[in-house]
């Protein structure tokens, strides 16, 4: 198993709707900005006309996490499917995987006294097989599920689109997958001309070698 989720971001109409289900589902303090998931904005303009980019984001559960090597009490770990998790008993808030996290996943749950994240609702599998968060989007601009697995929703997708990652230069190999937009217009205006652009064809060998490397660190 190798958990991930490809985000259609084409769709988003920034209803908010994964962000209150997330908090819902994980009781995410009220009022609470940037806590597990998050929709970003980034506006601008082509020739004097406005436009405006939506980017739905979380923790990445990367191959690869920053935040996991830099945890001194291993408080930051890997379990079963590769997903990033944080034991709140072992944290000590040195905040060292806050700085380590190259996409500002983490942040200091009050409640816990210790550092949180998304979790992909590895909570919920057994009884839905899925994330909050997809389950509650009106656009389906989510899909969750297993990279290992070649008829799961996910994989079959990333059969038919192309897609890239976010800061992929840092090297954490993130489990993001943002689709390239089927609208040419609005993909030109939302993805950098230095993005590389990938098919599953291209990236499975690489995911499935690195996969194969970390899942012994993988926690039961």
């Amino acid at each position: 198993m190798n958990y991930a989720m490809a985000l259609d971001y084409q769709n988003c109409i920034n209803c908010k709707a994964c962000e209150v289900a997330c908090k819902e589902e994980n009781g995410v303090q009220l009022g609470a900005e940037k806590q597990r998931i998050w929709v970003g904005m980034v506006e601008g303009t082509i020739f004097g006309k406005p436009f405006a980019n939506i980017y739905p984001s979380q923790c990445n559960h990367c191959l690869d996490a920053p935040c996991v090597s830099v945890c001194p009490t291993k408080a930051s770990h890997y379990v079963l499917g590769g997903i990033v998790k944080v034991n709140a008993k072992q944290c000590i808030l040195c905040k060292g995987c806050l700085e380590a996290c190259p996409y500002d996943a983490r942040f200091i749950d009050d409640t816990k006294v210790a550092v949180d994240k998304c979790t992909f609702c590895d909570h919920r599998f057994a009884e839905t097989g899925t994330t909050a968060c997809q389950a509650t989007c009106p656009t389906k601009v989510r899909t969750f599920g297993d990279l290992d697995e070649e008829n799961s929703d996910l994989v079959v997708l990333l059969k038919t689109r192309r897609f890239f990652f976010q800061k992929e230069s840092i090297g954490t190999l993130p489990k993001l997958f943002y689709l390239l937009p089927e609208d040419e217009a609005y993909a030109k205006q939302s993805v950098a001309h230095s993005t590389n652009i990938y098919t599953w064809k291209d990236i499975k060998p690489l995911y499935d070698q690195a996969r194969n490397k970390r899942s012994k660190e993988w926690r039961r």
